[in-house]
């Protein structure tokens, strides 16, 4: 199966680019899950010049 993106990164490297035109970064923060979103997240941040943050969820188990 051919996915779409070779990596995470490469997915928000794209992903970036194509925010890049909407938004207007003056009150922009990009947040991430831990869980494979940094990745994704990291290039959206540093293209668009702005915060991020990493969202941290406890997840109770009984």
């Amino acid at each position: 199966m051919k996915l779409p993106f070779k990596n995470r990164r490469d997915a928000g490297e794209i992903l970036a680019n194509e925010f890049a035109s909407m938004i207007n970064a003056a009150n922009v923060l990009v947040m991430a899950l831990p869980r494979g979103g940094v990745p994704v997240a990291e290039p959206i941040a540093q293209r668009l010049g702005v915060p991020l943050s990493v969202i941290g969820i406890k997840i109770s188990r009984k």
